[in-house]
C-alpha cells in the first residue's frame, strides 16, 4: 500500500535527487531535507506510527543507520519500545548476529540477544528498500529471537531493484509497506 496522495506529494517534495553519489551513475535519494522539515517529518512519523497500530506491533526495529532516525520517533509516537539492529561489533553485551550476501561479499547485523521475546510483534522500519538484504537478515534475526514479524515499513522503495521480490518469501505473509515507490 502506498501513502495517500497528499502525504506522498509532501514527502517527495522534501527528497532531493543527488546525481552520481556515492559513485557515478547512481541517483542518490537524500532524505535530510525531509528530516529538517518539521511538518514533513511529523507527517512521516505519524504515518509509520499508524502502521504500527494497524499491524499490531509491540516493538519497532530500526535498521542502521537512517532507519534509526525514522524508527525511534515512530516508537515514541506509537508508545512502543525501540530496538536497534546494528552492523556487527557495535553493540555491547550478548548479541544475536545474522550474516547476509552483498553483491560482492557478505555483511553481518546484530541486535541484543534479550531485546525481543516470544510474543513480541515487530515492525521493521527503514528509509529505503533497495536490494532487500539488510531487511531480509533482520527478519531472520527477529524470528530467531522468538518474536513475530508484524511487517516491514519503508519511506521509499526503489521499485527498479529486487528488494520486494527478495523479501516476499521471508515475510511469510507479513505486509511490506512503502509510503513511496520510485
Amino acid at each position: 500500500m502506498s501513502a495517500p496522495q497528499e502525504l506522498r506529494e509532501l514527502l517527495l517534495s522534501r527528497i532531493i535527487d543527488v546525481p552520481d553519489y556515492p559513485k557515478p551513475g547512481v541517483m542518490f535519494k537524500d532524505i535530510t531535507p525531509l528530516l529538517a522539515d518539521a511538518e514533513a517529518f511529523a507527517a512521516l512519523t505519524d504515518a509509520l506510527a499508524g502502521l504500527c497500530e494497524r499491524h499490531g506491533a509491540t516493538k519497532v526495529v530500526g535498521l542502521e543507520a537512517r532507519g534509526f532516525i525514522l524508527a525511534a520517533p515512530v516508537a515514541v509516537r506509537a508508545g512502543l519500545g525501540f530496538v536497534p539492529v546494528r552492523k556487527a561489533g557495535k553493540l555491547p553485551g550478548a548479541t544475536l548476529a545474522q550474516s547476509y550476501d552483498l553483491e560482492y561479499g557478505t555483511a553481518e547485523i546484530e541486535m541484543h540477544a534479550d531485546a525481543l521475546v516470544a510474543g513480541d510483534r515487530v515492525l521493521v522500519i527503514d528509509d529505503v528498500l533497495a536490494t532487500g538484504g539488510t531487511a531480509e537478515a533482520s527478519l531472520k534475526l527477529i524470528r530467531r529471537a522468538g518474536a513475530q514479524v508484524a511487517g516491514v515499513a519503508v519511506l521509499m522503495e526503489l521499485g527498479f531493484l529486487p528488494g520486494r521480490a527478495r523479501l516476499e518469501p521471508v515475510l511469510d505473509g507479513a505486509p511490506l509497506e512503502a509510503l513511496i515507490t520510485v
